[in-house]
């Protein structure tokens, strides 16, 4: 393989790295963090305020059921203690009527407690609801807020790579193809670096030390390959 081909793979192999780190830096933006936590708790409160809401309709309904039955209740009581009250009954009758109005008024106090309960659950309710409504909308400016952000450095990012992958398709016509396959083999196995200089006899990719023997051994093979980490090595 000519000279040129192999400085044509080590320019491949750092805009590679360039692009991996770029694409790196693409999926790990701190706002990327902060968004995802701002969107999973506007979901959160979304859910929170439309079960306040639903248990506010559903109070509601109960509070206009237990009004109207305790209505019915008051009538009923005022007419039967009319009835007891003007006499004119059998000591029989008249003490059935008595145990009535007893009942009737339980009951009426009854409702008027359970009204009084859902009066103020109705007002919790309301003040939960106007919480979640005022969290809401300000976590969904802060998440708009933060996409924007995100937006902004994912174009950066983006023309950046783009000039990468124009420079790697100006890099690989001059590269043998099975050359490459090996290159892309060992990125693979090697954590992003397949390929390596030889300086000072040191492997660029392991920075294991090559004796003169290893290192003739390297030069003498198609492609020459460092025979600790087994990249392929520019020498």
């Amino acid at each position: 393989m000519e000279m040129k081909s192999y400085a044509d793979l080590l320019d491949l192999q750092k805009v590679d790295l360039q692009i991996d780190r770029l694409l790196h830096d693409r999926e790990n933006l701190p706002e990327l963090v902060l968004y995802k936590t701002a969107h999973g708790k506007v979901e959160e409160l979304t859910v929170a305020e439309a079960d306040a809401v639903e248990q506010l309709k559903q109070t509601a309904r109960s509070l206009d059921r237990t009004q109207g039955e305790l209505g019915l209740a008051e009538t009923k009581l005022e007419r039967e203690q009319l009835r007891l009250y003007s006499g004119g009954m059998s000591a029989r009758d008249a003490d059935y009527l008595r145990r009535e109005v007893e009942m009737l008024r339980s009951n009426k106090a009854k409702m008027e407690d359970e009204l009084l309960r859902l009066m103020e659950s109705s007002e919790d309710l309301e003040q939960a609801a106007e919480a979640a409504k005022t969290e809401l909308e300000k976590l969904t400016i802060e998440k708009n807020r933060l996409a924007a952000v995100i937006k902004d450095e994912w174009r950066v990012l983006d023309a950046e790579l783009a000039r990468r992958e124009a420079r790697k398709a100006e890099l690989l016509p001059s590269i043998d193809a099975d050359m490459v396959a090996l290159y892309e083999e060992q990125r693979a196995l090697k954590g992003g670096v397949g390929v390596a200089a030889l300086e000072d006899s040191v492997c660029g990719g392991c920075h294991l030390s090559l004796t003169a023997a290893e290192q003739l051994d390297a030069k003498r093979s198609d492609p020459p390959r460092c025979i600790h980490c087994r990249r392929i090595l520019v020498v």
